[in-house]
């Protein structure tokens, strides 16, 4: 797995945000603070995506307009993005 790859299990939910592709718009930030914030470098990073609704999480992984945060579930079908 690459080091620009962060990778979290919540709600059944497998969670990537690539950090390589992120540019800090903070959209997901915005949409669930509880789940995601921008770093120093004001790349997304994790703070507890499990904190937040399955539906919360999988709208702010959406709102991503650079499609730097992908979603699979159980399944392992994708989700996000759509």
């Amino acid at each position: 797995m690459s080091d620009t790859l962060d990778v979290r299990m919540a709600h059944g939910l497998r969670i990537a945000i690539d950090r390589s592709l992120c540019v800090g718009f903070g959209d997901c930030v915005t949409a669930a603070p509880d789940a995601f914030k921008l770093d120093d470098e004001g790349i997304a990073m994790f703070v507890e995506p499990g904190r937040v609704t399955r539906e919360e999480l999988l709208a702010a992984s959406d709102a991503c307009p650079v499609d730097a945060i992908t979603v699979w579930d159980g399944d392992g079908s994708m989700l996000v993005p759509s």
